[in-house]
């Protein structure tokens, strides 16, 4: 076997080897280079073999070559080296001695950095590009300048660490679980779970268990090893309830004694478990009306109204708007690499458009507008227009037959429709139109304007 493996000539072997190989004598010539070294450098055998390094050197076809240093020091030697083809090689050579300690080969291991140093630049510009997306998720926790968001920003900050329980109340859309997000991440708490449940989602039959947890077989379709719920998830941390109104009444009164007590025991459990949980609510109805009626329990409403925020909707902060949209751009364009412009006339359109759904429908709006439009559109503002359903701005002047008072009626027609369409209700929509709700019914009775409510 041994005479198998010396039979062996050593360049067919190096010839398989990725890294290149390259061996001089002690004086520096150039004895043997193998196939990766000139598939690694450029360089053809011919070009090298034979010569001495220094004068290799000299004609310019290397530069920090590490041969010479081996000789001098009879040491091992790692360094970048260039080559004349522009190539960078990492070098790892070794000196080669006999037992008296005389040099008699340097052997020199090319390692091909082209590769490596690509890599490096793609995942410097992947961290650049997470950087980025993180930085702009980071400013998507709380955006705005407006004389109504900043209060809340003040408020939000001034109860981070407070530790209480918050209140969050808004319409669909407005930024709850964004406040909910901002002061989590300001409070003494922000390096521990942050458990978010909708209440709204959950089916009333599961949402018990989810919240409070179970213990095996406790009923039909458990799992056999019972589950942790919410509350002991959440231990040392938060817990957003999103939905608060949604839930069942006869919840609600286990989840007060749970908040007073701060245990939880398990569905289908005995012992309870301690827990310390800071509590954040979030809803979109008005509480303190569902108390009114009997569907909401007035103990937990004033146990949960401790620190009560209340978010203003987008069409009440207009000079946000463009600020807004700005930035859902930007973070749009970098997910799905694309430079999408808005005209200064989009936001003006924006600015005229009531967004029911709040912050939300105008993310999903500047999505839609980028995901569907080509890599450097322009958007106009009859793109926007098109994309809100509105109808397109008239550029004739009033007929000449209408007077002033049927002009009027058509433009308040239009928009009373509209209010009620976008609102559901002539209470809400007289809100938005910022008159009487008694208002709203009287124009659209002598307007001819069908309302439901």
């Amino acid at each position: 076997m041994e005479e198998h493996v010396e039979s062996v000539d050593y360049k067919k072997i190096c010839d398989e080897l990725y890294d290149g190989i390259y061996l001089a004598d002690e004086n520096g010539k150039t004895l043997y280079v193998n196939k990766s070294y000139s598939r690694i450098t450029g360089l053809s055998p011919d070009l090298v073999l034979g010569k001495y390094v220094s004068d290799l050197m000299k004609e310019g076809l290397y530069k920090n070559a590490i041969t010479p240093d081996i000789i001098k020091t009879k040491k091992p030697i790692n360094a970048m080296a260039e080559i004349r083809t522009g190539v960078k090689v990492l070098l790892s050579g070794s000196p080669i001695l006999d037992h008296d300690g005389n040099l008699k080969k340097v052997v020199v291991i090319n390692r091909d950095m082209s590769d490596l140093l690509d890599i490096q630049k793609k995942l410097i510009a992947s961290q650049n590009e997470v950087e980025h997306l993180r930085n702009l998720q980071i400013t998507n926790k709380l955006i705005g300048k407006s004389d109504e968001i900043q209060p809340i920003i003040q408020m939000v900050h001034q109860v981070a660490n407070l530790d209480v329980t918050v209140l969050i109340m808004g319409e669909t859309g407005v930024g709850k679980e964004v406040i909910g997000n901002e002061i989590y991440i300001n409070s003494d708490r922000h390096d521990k779970p942050f458990i978010k449940v909708n209440c709204a989602a959950i089916p009333a039959n599961l949402l018990e268990a989810e919240l409070f947890g179970y213990e095996a077989g406790s009923f039909t379709g458990a799992s056999s090893k019972g589950k942790i719920g919410m509350f002991e998830l959440a231990d040392k941390g938060t817990l957003l309830l999103d939905e608060i109104g949604e839930m069942p009444l006869e919840l609600q009164s286990k989840l007060l004694r749970i908040i007073q007590e701060k245990e939880v025991t398990r569905v289908g459990g005995t012992k309870p478990v301690k827990f310390d949980v800071r509590i954040l609510a979030a809803t979109n109805c008005d509480l303190y009306e569902l108390v009114k009626t009997g569907k909401f329990r007035e103990d937990l409403y004033y146990r949960l109204n401790v620190f009560p925020i209340r978010i203003p909707p987008l069409r009440n902060r207009i000079s946000d708007i463009e600020l807004l949209a700005k930035h859902y751009v930007d973070f749009y364009n970098m997910k799905y690499g694309k430079q999408i412009v808005f005209d200064r006339e989009v936001n003006e359109v924006f600015k005229t458009y009531t967004w029911p759904g709040n912050i939300r429908e105008l993310q999903n709006v500047v999505e839609r507008l980028v995901i569907t439009s080509e890599k450097h559109k322009t958007i106009n503002a009859e793109l926007s227009r098109n994309i809100l359903n509105l109808e397109p701005e008239s550029t004739n002047t009033p007929s000449e037959e209408l007077s002033l008072k049927e002009i009027v009626e058509k433009v308040e027609r239009k928009v009373i429709e509209k209010a009620l369409k976008d609102y559901g209700s002539t209470r809400k929509a007289a809100v938005a139109l910022k008159i009487s709700q008694s208002s709203v019914v009287k124009k659209a009775k002598k307007l001819g304007i069908h309302i439901s409510d």
